[in-house]
């Protein structure tokens, strides 16, 4: 087992590998941007170094910076995290030549599978169903034209270098798709640097359908069920639940062997997530691979009793599975809601400052994985989740009424959240009779409107938080918070230059 891993992340999912980390025993070291100082990773770590300037790029996506950090704090693994440098494959790579293990899967396995174009070639050689469409990249409009007569209008164009919705465009008709084309391919250059894009045929209102894979280096590989993912926003996930309201065991054990068929077949190795849509009549279709531990995977964790960071830290350091595929077993229901530092009755604007209080719910059947605390101040260069609000239940009807006592009693200050958002959700009718779809939020969600002054204050605060942050006489930066082991005198390189 390791005794010192370094996490390329920060925010709530640091957090929770450091925990994760702490009871195996394994020193920590937490990594942070000029804006991060004062964050919780940091304060809870055994030890931190700087990686740079607050943009993500001068940061956590810097990979230089990252394996210097974790040579020079004498880290035997990198622990990614989600997002950032997670599903690189160059990242991997470069920890293997740095003699660093990467708590992830190789870097042979994300190529293979972390491309969407190469990961439905990979399903279809396993004979897992994928949605009609093209094989290849589409790169002008005749090849376009070709592919979207040949799978039949309505069409799904998705950028193959990526996901969140990014690169993503619905052609209803044929003089549609021109200007989607160029738009879908000009999105998908400037957040992935790769313009290509496929086609497939548009199913209308699936449910988004996820399974939990865990394998080690010995070939053995086992699902732990899957999660239902259809609550998304502009195709973001907010929220999930385990088990499915639409699984049966006969589904979930196909589907399951699906996922493994497919896990099998690149080498796959430490925690991922085999992705399906699934239509109305029970077909279901291969989507993607994440190569990464998921936001949601809490609710797995809940429902199986498995603790799926430590399942990752055990197999990135050599050990078989501890459990066989009949092993695995699910009792009761969980849901998750993602909170985020954004105002839902102002289309979603992020919402970023300091948290002036902040009251976190508890009791029976109650997660709270976070990584904010009050006084701390959100900033603008990342994504807002603030943390994920995890509810537990014998059954789903519990599980949600202990979610929506939860939702109740969760309090922020000082920003806006989207707690209003999840209040209403939980209380549709749909909802509650588990009849969900990726169209849910589309179909049932209506926002007030904002006036006119509204998007100005928003924007204002906005402005003024981003000043605030590129500021270099920053009240953080003044007066930064001691952690437990700046006080013990473990203060190597936190403020190195």
């Amino acid at each position: 087992m390791f005794r010192k891993i370094l996490i390329a992340n920060r925010g709530e999912i640091a957090v929770r590998v450091i925990r994760a980390a702490r009871e195996l025993g394994i020193a920590t070291v937490a990594v942070y941007s000029e804006c991060d100082r004062a964050a919780l990773h940091v304060r809870m770590a055994d030890e931190a170094r700087l990686l740079g300037p607050s943009p993500s790029l001068e940061s956590y996506l810097n990979i230089d910076r990252v394996i210097e950090a974790a040579l020079s704090s004498g880290a035997e693994g990198i622990h990614p995290g989600y997002g950032f440098l997670s599903e690189n494959a160059e990242f991997a790579r470069r920890c293997a030549k740095a003699g660093v293990q990467f708590i992830g899967p190789p870097a042979s396995a994300m190529e293979q599978v972390g491309g969407k174009i190469a990961a439905r070639k990979t399903a279809l050689d396993v004979r897992v169903p994928v949605v009609p469409g093209t094989r290849a990249g589409v790169h002008n409009l005749e090849e376009a034209r070709g592919a979207a007569e040949e799978a039949g209008f309505p069409v799904m164009i998705k950028a193959a270098a990526g996901g969140g919705g990014k690169g993503m465009r619905v052609v209803e008709e044929a003089g549609q798709l021109p200007s989607a084309l160029r738009d879908a391919q000009a999105e998908a250059a400037a957040a992935f640097g790769d313009s290509t894009v496929y086609i497939e045929k548009l199913i209308r209102d699936p449910r988004h359908i996820e399974f939990q894979i865990l394998a080690d280096r010995y070939g053995n590989v086992i699902h732990l069920g899957e999660r239902e993912c259809s609550i998304q926003r502009r195709h973001q996930k907010v929220i999930e639940e385990c088990p499915s309201p639409l699984m049966t065991p006969e589904l979930r054990a196909t589907m399951g062997a699906a996922a493994v068929r497919i896990a099998k077949a690149c080498g796959y190795e430490n925690a991922g997530t085999v992705e399906f849509l699934v239509d109305s009549e029970r077909n279901f279709y291969f989507l993607e691979v994440n190569t990464r531990l998921q936001v949601e995977h809490p609710v797995t964790e809940w429902v199986t009793g498995i603790d799926l960071v430590r399942e990752q830290f055990r197999i990135a350091s050599g050990e078989r599975l501890s459990l066989r595929q009949e092993d695995v077993e699910w009792r009761g229901a969980a849901l998750e809601c993602r909170i985020y530092a954004e105002d839902p009755d102002n289309n979603f604007f992020p919402s970023p400052g300091k948290i002036t209080s902040l009251r976190t719910p508890s009791g029976p059947g109650i997660r709270d994985d976070s990584g904010i605390y009050e006084g701390w101040t959100v900033p603008v260069f990342y994504d807002p989740l603030l943390s994920k609000l995890i509810a537990w239940g014998r059954n789903r009807s519990e599980a949600i009424v202990r979610m929506q006592r939860a939702l109740g009693e969760y309090q922020v200050a000082g920003i806006k959240t989207n707690l209003p958002f999840f209040r209403s959700v939980l209380s549709h009718e749909r909802f509650l009779a588990g009849q969900l779809s990726t169209s849910f939020i589309d179909q049932c969600y209506s926002p007030q409107t904002p006036s006119h002054g509204s998007n100005l204050q928003s924007l204002a605060v906005v402005c003024a938080a981003l000043h605030a942050s590129l500021d270099g006489s920053s009240a953080v930066a003044e007066k930064p918070v001691e952690s437990a082991w700046k006080q013990a005198g473990r203060i190597e390189g936190l403020y190195r230059r």
